[in-house]
């Protein structure tokens, strides 16, 4: 599990599937399962207490987005409600009053973080080959994102093996595609595996 404090009143965590596994909820709890969720975080709360020095209370806000054989990013903001929304009866069994209120989103979109430019290259080389040309390149606080979204795979292509792929040259990217879009800078949009392998991979034809 990885902290991020976005500002005084957000965090971001992201969570992998093998965290869930560890503390004995699946994929399929987070969206049936809501007293499990609940209780996740406001364990999570604590360890964002110790690390982070973040102290939630009173009524938070917790947007979960689920990422296809990656995991969940998840933004936690506090002092989003009025305490007249506030209900005795959530958590009444905790110290500290916390009432949450959860949104979830489901994404077939993948995103994956490279340090390098010569990693993209060398993923591209990989992808083009096994018949990849979609993608779309992002540039982002000196980091590179590739973003594949549902419309980009089509069913004929399996999401884990593109995932399994992209693990062997980044990682998985803790912030989200609006982010992105919004502040990131992109380079190489819809056709980014087929213009990098066109611009930095194929031998040009001898004249």
């Amino acid at each position: 599990m990885r902290l991020e404090r976005l500002n005084a009143n957000r965090i971001k965590v992201f969570l992998t599937f093998d965290d869930l596994k560890e503390r004995g909820i699946t994929k399929e709890d987070m969206w049936h399962d809501l007293p499990s969720v609940e209780k996740l975080f406001r364990d999570m709360m604590l360890e964002a207490g110790d690390e982070l020095g973040f102290e939630a209370s009173g009524s938070i806000d917790v947007e979960i987005f689920s990422l296809p054989a990656q995991g969940m990013v998840v933004i936690v903001s506090k002092g989003m409600k009025s305490s007249n929304d506030q209900s005795d009866d959530d958590f009444s069994d905790d110290d500290d009053f916390i009432q949450m209120q959860v949104t979830m989103d489901e994404s077939q979109d993948v995103l994956y973080q490279f340090e390098q430019l010569d990693d993209v290259i060398a993923l591209a080389k990989t992808l083009y080959e096994s018949g990849i040309r979609t993608g779309s390149l992002f540039l982002f606080e000196h980091k590179y994102y590739l973003h594949f979204d549902e419309h980009h795979l089509g069913d004929s292509f399996d999401v884990d093996t593109l995932v399994a792929i992209l693990a062997e040259y980044g990682n998985t990217s803790t912030i989200t595609i609006f982010r992105l879009e919004e502040y990131g800078k992109c380079l190489m949009k819809d056709r980014a595996v087929a213009d990098l392998y066109r611009y930095f991979v194929k031998t040009p034809h001898a004249k």
